[in-house]
């Protein structure tokens, strides 16, 4: 793929949801990794092994936005009957709670379904990646048929630097927990189901909730 087109690409994913389809896992995947999300020279992007390394690096590239302070991550106050490390989905508040001890939550910023696309019920954590491909669902590619079928992950990657695949009985969802490459859109309705979050917010969130975690999205 020549340059000006791959940009042209990734540029045009801002608006998309980074939500993922189960059926795409087998196709190789598009490396944009290396391509910032806007016009201009490439990024270089280190190729590192999975650790503390590679998340470094990568974070310095990722796009950066000033964050309102009333909207991040902080522990609070927080009534609830759901049993401790139960995450919590608040749509309406467009916060995300993780259930501490003593009546209390971790409560994090994010952004939301966008009327008409929202989600809400009960899921569990069926796994969790890190720095994941994006695969997106038949739906979005039949609207937007330049999409390649996988886009490899990473710094300018639509689903940022964490996944947490929901699941209902063990059947994928097709919806997420996320990060996102649109940070300035943190605590609005702007995607297409998926719970998107900061990527220092969904580090911090992936390594508190291990697979089979409860997630109630209400």
């Amino acid at each position: 793929m020549r340059l000006s087109s791959a940009l042209f690409l990734v540029a045009g994913l801002a608006p998309l949801t980074a939500c993922n389809t189960p059926t795409a896992q087998q196709a190789p995947p598009t490396q944009l990794a290396a391509l910032p999300p806007a016009a201009g020279a490439p990024a270089a992007v280190p190729a590192l092994p999975p650790g503390p390394e590679r998340d470094a690096a990568w974070m310095k590239l990722a796009p950066q936005a000033k964050v309102d302070p009333a909207l991040t991550r902080s522990t609070v106050d927080f009534a609830t009957k759901e049993p401790v490390g139960t995450v919590i989905v608040d749509a309406g508040e467009r916060r995300l709670y993780l259930v501490q001890p003593g009546g209390k939550a971790l409560r994090y910023p994010v952004s939301v379904g966008k009327a008409g696309m929202a989600w809400t019920g009960r899921a569990e954590i069926d796994r969790k990646l890190e720095w994941p491909d994006w695969n997106p669902p038949p739906e979005m590619i039949g609207r937007r048929p330049d999409l390649p079928p996988r886009l490899e992950g990473g710094p300018f990657s639509p689903i940022g630097a964490r996944a947490l695949y929901l699941a209902q009985n063990r059947k994928d969802t097709l919806f997420r927990i996320h990060g996102t490459n649109e940070p300035e859109l943190i605590g609005q309705a702007v995607s297409s189901g998926c719970i998107r979050m900061l990527n220092e917010d969904v580090m911090d969130l992936y390594e508190r909730v291990p697979v089979g975690t409860k997630v109630v999205v209400r």
